[in-house]
This record gives structure tokens, C-alpha cells and sequence, in this order.
């Protein structure tokens, strides 16, 4: 779905902050474990629907205060299990490590999806 992205690096400020995609479930640990919030799309490659996500994930990391990543379950089986993945995109939304909040509801408008992340960060 996406090449290989920068996170949010401070150095770039904000307006740079894209999502960043992620390889497997350790590598998911490991960006949930060094942010203070982060939201996780979890996508297949060929879903329309989360291609048409993208633009609006990058839009969700430079208004809220929030580090965005995406990773394909497909890729690492025992994902699909731990977050009872049965549809995409299914958004994770974590908050000191933790998952704290999710949806699975197709496309989200970019308004809509700030909201819900600034409601759960809070």
C-alpha cells in the first residue's frame, strides 16, 4: 500500500509527519512502545478502501498530536488473532502502550478520524 515512509521525526516538524508502515508484530510493539499515542491502520494490500485512507492518515498525524503507522496482517499471521482483525482497514488506536480504542468501519472522513483519535487522547 505505501513504500517505506519517515515517521514523524521532530527535526521535520510537524507538517512532514506521514504515517509510517511497519513490517511485522515486533516492529508494531516497538512504535506503539516509543509514542505517547499512536494510531495503527491495519490494511491489505488491494483494499481500495485503505488506499483511500492514506492521504487522510497523513492529514490525522499533522493535526493531532499522534504517530500513525500502517501494517498489513497479512504479513504477520498471529496480528490477525491479537487484534481480531475480520475486516480492513480496522484502526487501532493506542495510548501509553495500550489499546484503547478501535474501528472498523471502512472509510473514515479525515474530520471524523481526528475527532475520534483527540476524544480517546485527551
Amino acid at each position: 500500500m505505501m513504500s517505506n515512509t519517515t515517521s514523524g521525526d521532530p527535526a521535520l516538524g510537524r507538517s512532514d509527519r506521514r504515517p509510517t508502515s511497519l513490517a511485522d508484530e515486533d516492529a508494531l510493539d516497538a512504535f506503539v512502545a516509543g509514542a505517547d499515542a499512536a494510531l495503527v491502520e491495519f490494511y491489505t494490500d488491494g483494499c481500495g478502501i485503505c488506499a483511500s485512507m492514506e492521504p487522510v492518515l497523513g492529514n490525522v498525524a499533522r493535526e493531532v498530536d499522534v504517530d500513525v503507522a500502517l501494517v498489513n496482517p497479512r504479513d504477520d499471521p498471529p496480528l490477525v488473532e491479537r487484534f481480531d482483525v475480520r475486516s480492513v482497514p480496522l484502526f487501532v488506536l493506542f495510548v501509553g502502550g495500550e489499546p484503547v480504542a478501535r474501528r472498523a468501519e471502512g472509510f473514515i472522513p479525515g474530520d471524523d478520524l481526528t475527532d475520534w483519535v483527540a476524544e480517546h487522547v485527551a
